[in-house]
């Protein structure tokens, strides 16, 4: 299979928060590996056996589960510990393993700033395709300006899934996805927008980004918890305005 080059970052802090909610909150991140570039057409079509019209393209038109069984193609290729276990249509994490896995929120955040504060981190024309350029499909990866963590294309070109729910009270299994894709305009094209959808849905601005790095602890690392997530899909209280809970 053709390289996924990744690069280590090391331990630090990132602030997220939840627009619902009004919760703001500080994650401290071990250090863990992500990928330089989004997973292109032709890596997933050498694991897969989907076919690449466009090699050097970000994979598009990915769900998230297909995304998880990469991850799994990827690891068990290189010899790595498989991250993901299936019961049915359940996916686990076991944390513990050191193989290829979808990004965390806090880690592409983390990630993606490289130490910016701001909403982008650099000027958006230099390292992201938006809606500005006038594009009908992404680009090939990292033909713009990387962060200074050497990451291409974690803003613009394509949305990238991460590992985590969206909302699960309101969206129920949504899947978060971060960054911003090559139709979306300045607004959307930001460090801290999270949108999410279907773990099964696939779009033609919708990829993804490896990660690596295992934890020694069970059902919680690097800004998520299997806790935190039943917590979450808990109602309490009058329902926000505009919306009734996903059944």
């Amino acid at each position: 299979m053709s390289e996924i080059e990744m690069r280590a970052l090391p331990a630090g802090s990132v602030a997220l928060h939840d627009a619902r909610s009004k919760r703001r909150w500080r994650v401290e991140l071990e250090p863990f590996e992500i990928g330089v570039f989004a997973v292109t057409e032709e890596q997933v079509s050498e694991l897969l056996g989907i076919a690449a019209e466009h090699p050097d393209r970000p994979a598009v038109e990915v769900s998230w589960q297909r995304a998880i069984r990469f991850c799994n193609a990827a690891s068990e290729w290189e010899g790595l510990d498989p991250v993901y276990r299936f019961d049915g249509a359940e996916v686990r994490w076991d944390v513990s393993a050191d193989g290829y896995r979808l990004p965390t929120e806090a880690e592409w955040e983390y990630a993606c700033r490289a130490g910016s504060t701001t909403p982008h981190y650099g000027p958006l024309q230099d390292v992201a395709w938006t809606a500005a350029d006038g594009l009908r499909h992404p680009q090939r990866v990292g033909e713009r300006m990387p962060n200074l963590n050497g990451l291409f294309d974690t803003l613009g070109n394509v949305w990238e899934w991460c590992w985590d729910l969206l909302d699960p009270a309101r969206y129920g299994e949504y899947r978060v996805f971060r960054g911003g894709g090559f139709a979306d305009d300045a607004w959307s094209v930001r460090a801290s927008v999270r949108r999410g959808g279907d773990p099964r849905t696939a779009q033609d601005d919708l990829g993804f980004r490896l990660a690596r790095g295992g934890f020694d602890r069970a059902d919680a690392a690097q800004g998520w918890s299997l806790a935190a997530d039943e917590e979450r899909a808990l109602l309490a209280g009058p329902l926000p305005s505009g919306w009734t809970p996903r059944r």
